[in-house]
């Protein structure tokens, strides 16, 4: 059993989230509205049940938003992509819905979440759990020989998924080569599209993430390493969002999701550290064919990677109501960019839906979603930033549990970022990630640091490197 120092109940209380006991627990009348919704009757919907859907998610996963089956058709392929579907669920402005504005999203932590929903309808019925006849907003999405999208629609449907997988089986499967049928098509799928997108320069990382996973009564940070499959299954969910977006965009209404391109000065400055770290620059190579080329296992692409975070700042989303937005592209997908394929955990995925259902049946959008659209950034912004810093506090406080009682040892370290003081250092182990101080450290190269401070109420760690510690 986990004593008091390794569980994440500070960091729960320093975010001021709830604790694990209390993690499900909604008001009353959102609790009983939710349980109203579970036991209602689904409408008059088209069945097509007989698709066999598939969901790809981590194991144990319950919060199910997407189930997919795919398809050969011709030289392309047909793409059909199942979102739980909230809109027809959820009553527009009562206790669930004004709760979930007040949440944004899902928050995970490694002893549990922070749910959007209550967990009846995301973990329930609305959930695509296996061998469960569900409605869905089905998209239906035509991809050319190119990799191009030629045709997609969105409706409104029940389906039912024949089996829940998850990555690491999906990757074993393809390996083998003897992927599920409903998932033959993904590898030639997923390569196309992410050729398709870099060629429009969309940059594209496959930075490892840091995640914190159980260890026996504690905890440990692992670093977990993008695999080819995890590739796959993002490009038909960015396909979709990407359908989703031009289906808007046409319509002049909706929500995107967007990040404005780097300017020329930083893209600049990419190649030219990418030259510095001695990785090839072809004549004309813009950064998404340099990162495209990348191996991750090499220090200097660890490097490059995190350098290429700096093309990616300024993301947001733009609410649009009879004229498209200036700036609707977003830089790291290739083009113009929605969310809707993840409503059970991310509020502005329902409204996203809503929009493109009542585009497609060529019907006007829903006053409750054109009301909402103007304050959907600012609370998906918060939210993020809510997601984002737990995530971050988690690694950070597992990664002092980690080194606890090491000041003084050694550790071998890779350069990601050098400047005037020092430098950030990834370490082989524990795979932390640090600010290590001292002159000379040399972006992409391998070093040897020592643990020189712990601060344990602030969940930092520092490292020194061509001197002794503090």
């Amino acid at each position: 059993m986990s004593t008091p120092r390794h569980d994440f109940a500070g960091v729960r209380a320093d975010l001021g989230l709830p604790s694990v006991d209390e993690t499900d627990r909604f008001p009353p009348d959102v609790l009983a509205e939710a349980a109203t919704i579970a036991a209602a009757e689904r409408g008059d919907l088209e069945d097509a049940t007989s698709i066999p859907f598939v969901t790809i998610d981590p194991p144990g996963a319950k919060d199910l938003d997407q189930a997919m089956f795919l398809e050969r058709d011709g030289g392309g392929f047909k793409v059909h992509y199942a979102i739980a579907d909230l809109g027809a669920a959820i009553p527009p402005g009562g206790a669930v819905d004004t709760e979930a504005r007040l949440r944004g999203q899902t928050i995970y932590l490694p002893d549990g979440r922070v749910p959007l929903h209550p967990p009846v309808l995301s973990e329930g019925a609305l959930s695509l759990l296996a061998d469960q006849v569900r409605g869905a907003a089905l998209w239906t999405v035509d991809v050319a020989a190119d990799g191009s999208l030629s045709n997609a629609s969105v409706r409104r449907a029940l389906v039912k998924s024949v089996a829940q997988l998850d990555y690491e089986g999906v990757q074993k499967s393809f390996d083998a080569g003897s992927p599920h049928p409903s998932l033959e098509p993904l590898a030639d799928l997923g390569r196309l599209r992410q050729k398709v997108r870099v060629d429009r320069g969309a940059i594209e990382l496959a930075l490892p993430e840091q995640e914190v996973e159980r260890d026996g009564d504690g905890w440990r940070v692992v670093m977990r390493i993008r695999t080819d499959v995890d590739g796959w299954n993002a490009e038909v969910s960015l396909l979709t969002g990407m359908a989703a977006a031009q289906l808007m965009l046409e319509a002049q209404v909706g929500l995107l999701r967007t990040l404005p391109p780097a300017d020329e000065r930083a893209n600049a400055g990419f190649l030219r550290t990418a030259r510095t770290l001695q990785i090839p620059v072809p004549d004309g190579a813009t950064p998404a064919l340099v990162l495209l080329s990348l191996d991750p296992a090499r220090p200097a692409s660890l490097a490059l990677m995190t350098e290429a975070t700096r093309l990616l700042r300024g993301a947001g989303y733009e609410a649009f109501d009879a004229s498209a937005p200036a700036q609707a592209d977003h830089a790291g997908v290739g083009g113009p960019y929605a969310h809707v394929t993840a409503p059970l955990r991310r509020l502005a995925d329902r409204f996203g839906t809503e929009a493109c259902l009542a585009i497609c049946e060529k019907r006007d959008v829903p006053d409750w979603v054109r009301e909402a659209l103007p304050s959907l950034p600012e609370i998906m912004k918060s939210s993020d930033q809510r997601a984002a810093k737990a995530d971050r506090t988690c690694i950070d406080q597992a990664e002092v549990w980690a080194l606890a009682g090491r000041i003084g040892e050694s550790f071998d370290a890779i350069v990601v970022h050098a400047d005037r003081e020092g430098g950030d250092i990834v370490l082989h182990d524990p795979p932390a990630i640090a600010r290590c101080k001292g002159p000379g450290l040399r972006e992409g190269t391998q070093v040897s640091v020592v643990l020189a401070r712990i601060d344990e109420a602030r969940r930092e760690v520092e490292f020194t490197y061509g001197g002794t510690p503090e």
